[in-house]
């Protein structure tokens, strides 16, 4: 709906693979599971934003 949102999204999906890489770099375990879970978080909001983007396309 907003690409605003998806842009944000985007930037969070980059920030945790950059994140997860440096992790797997340093042996950082802690820096591998934040990575992770940044990707995952950037996965649900662009999920979000695709179905808001069909209920709106469905309204109109």
């Amino acid at each position: 709906m907003s690409l605003q949102n998806k842009a944000k999204a985007t930037a969070k999906n980059i920030e945790g693979k950059v994140q997860e890489s440096v992790g797997n770099m340093t042996g950082d375990p802690k820096d591998q599971i934040e990575g992770k879970e940044k990707q995952a978080e950037a996965k649900v909001r662009h999920s979000v934003e695709d179905v808001k983007d069909e209920v709106k396309k469905n309204i109109d």
